[in-house]
Order: C-alpha cells, then structure tokens, then sequence
C-alpha cells in the first residue's frame, strides 16, 4: 500500500486514493477479526483459571498470565484499528474534495463553454435589439389596424344620431301609453220586466179551470 504514496506513475497516482481506501478497509477488517479471536481466548484462560483456582493453584496462575498477554495484544490491536479508522476518515474526506473539486471544475468549463464570447455588454445590446424590435412591430400593428379613406367616422355625428334614435324610441313609449288608457264605460241601466196585468192572470186561471174539467169528465165524477 504505501509504495503508492511514494513512487509509481501517473495512472497509479490517479486511482491511490480508491486502492488505498480498499487497503485500510481490508486491513482494519483482518484486525477486528483477529481481535475477536484473541477475545475467544481470553475467555478460555479465564475459564480454565476459575475451574483450578483452588485445586491446581500453578495451573490457574499460568491460565491468568497468558490471559493477561492476549488482552495486552488486544489492546494494541484496538489501537491500531482506531489509527487506521482516523487514516481511513481523513482519506475518504480528502477523497471527497478531490471528486468535488473535479465536478466544480468540469462544471465550471462548462458554463465557460456555453457562455462562449457572450458578456454583459453584448447581452444589453441584444437585449436592446429585441426592445427596439418589439417597438416596432407594436407600431406596424397599429399603422395596419388604421381604417382608410371614407372608413373614418365622425364620432360626434355618431353621437347625435344615437341622441335622436333614444328620442325617437322614447316618444313611442309614451304615445303607446296614452292609448292604452281609456276612460271608464258609463254603467248599464237595468230594465226590469213589466209587471204581468189581470188579463193574464185570468187566462191562465181559465186554462186550469178547462183541465180540471176535462179531468174530472174521464174520471167518470
């Protein structure tokens, strides 16, 4: 890992910062696994230190000693992972800013690219352009939509016209009016019938003195 911090060509110094985040990352990988393996026999020399504690005093003072040794190389494990976890940080930063840096700057090329010969001058002058242009297509409508010759009307002569027309219409309203209303029909005189005279009275007695005789002869009385 490190001879690509210290030598190699142009390409290799290109891709050290992947290569050496792999690195540190396996590195720092073999150590923890390493780690968990020493702690495996902690585990076992404190096991067989507790079982001859008192029945085998040198065998239990010899499990301790050796239990004291892996956690010492424990420890110096830890450290080294620790430093190569800080290493590890301050490369995928560094990394990071690199890669940034290089968008920025391919970013920054573009923009150039686009702008091209463009500045702030020649974009109000071609702004000016389009204004003046828009004007002048605004004046070209107008002169077009102008009626011509004897299309011109007099607004005034209009407005006498529209005057007389509103009279007009207004005097009509009211004679209709008036003749809608008539005066009140005088009330009919009612003729009642005449009252029936004595002559009358004594037809009709005379005909119901015949019926009754005619009616009283068929009966035989």
């Amino acid at each position: 890992m490190w001879g690509y911090f210290f030598g190699g060509n142009a390409k290799q110094k290109k891709e050290l910062p992947k290569k050496a985040i792999v690195e540190l990352r396996e590195h720092i990988s073999t150590l923890n696994k390493k780690s968990a393996f020493l702690e495996t026999q902690v585990q076992e020399q404190d096991a067989i230190a507790r079982k001859n504690v008192t029945s085998n005093k040198n065998l239990a003072k010899m499990a301790l000693k050796k239990k004291k040794k892996l956690e010492a190389d424990i420890l110096k494990i830890e450290n080294q992972v620790e430093s190569l976890e800080t290493q590890l940080n301050a490369i995928e930063s560094a990394n990071l800013n690199l890669e940034t840096m290089k968008a920025m700057k391919q970013g920054a090329k573009a923009m150039k690219q686009m702008h091209g010969d463009f500045n702030v001058d020649k974009v109000d002058q071609t702004m000016d352009d389009i204004r003046e242009q828009v004007e002048l297509s605004e004046e070209i409508s107008d002169a077009i939509s102008r009626p011509l010759g004897n299309d011109l009307v007099d607004e005034d002569e209009l407005d006498e016209e529209l005057a007389a027309l509103q009279q007009e219409e207004l005097d009509n309203k009211m004679t209709d009016t008036k003749q809608a209303v008539k005066p009140p029909a005088e009330p009919v005189k009612s003729q009642l019938p005449d009252a029936p005279t004595g002559k009358v009275q004594e037809e009709e007695e005379d005909e119901d003195e015949k019926a009754l005789r005619e009616l009283q002869a068929e009966m035989g009385m």
